[in-house]
């Protein structure tokens, strides 16, 4: 039986690669859950070195973050932009077709 544990190991590992954590939020920003992309972020992070090295890189206090991540939060595009480009992402913008 695996446990949950080694899933959270094996997915924290993996998203420390850019393209990996990349794929992981647009995987779940297609979903269209707000709340849950905000605690994908925070996976990330913790991935990338911790919400203490992410509060010091973006200039956020660690209290916001953890408000931003609970999927409470309604951070400003700004926060959101800082947050992925310290994870060496950045936002993108892609046509849909309109339905």
């Amino acid at each position: 039986m695996v446990r949950s544990g080694d899933y959270n190991e094996w997915l924290l590992e993996s998203l420390k690669d850019p393209k990996e954590a990349a794929a992981y939020l647009e995987a779940i920003w297609e979903d269209g859950d707000y709340r849950i992309f905000c605690k994908a972020l925070r996976k990330v992070a913790q991935a990338q070195g911790g919400i203490s090295r992410l509060s010091r890189e973006v200039g956020c206090s660690r209290a916001g973050l953890y408000k931003v991540f609970s999927g409470k939060g309604n951070p400003e595009l700004k926060s959101l932009d800082k947050i992925l480009t310290s994870f060496g992402l950045k936002l993108s913008v892609k046509v849909q077709p309109r339905q």
